[in-house]
């Protein structure tokens, strides 16, 4: 029996039901994993915001959503505002 199957990614996804707009970048995982940063802080450094950027979005002092982009435990309507800020979907945030 055949160890691997090569198929058309979009079967793939197809075959698995997963979206491609909630796939999580490699970079962002590498961070998250290896550097043992949290999420949030992955998904901003991947997409080149400051903490000030975000926090701007946010409508917050930069030095509050530093404490949150180091939290362990957010809210989940502090993640799905993070999230909104970032321009990526709250599941994103969960790795």
């Amino acid at each position: 029996m055949p160890a691997f199957a090569v198929i058309p990614y979009n079967d793939y996804l197809t075959m698995t039901k997963q979206r491609p707009e909630l796939t999580v970048p490699n970079e962002v995982v590498g961070k998250v994993i290896q550097d043992g940063v949290t999420p949030i802080r992955a998904w901003r450094e991947h997409l080149g915001l400051t903490q000030a950027e975000v926090a701007s979005r946010l409508g917050i002092a930069q030095s509050s959503y530093a404490v949150q982009e180091s939290s362990a435990k957010l809210r989940k309507s502090s993640r799905e505002k993070i999230a909104v800020a970032l321009g990526v979907a709250l599941e994103q945030l969960s790795l």
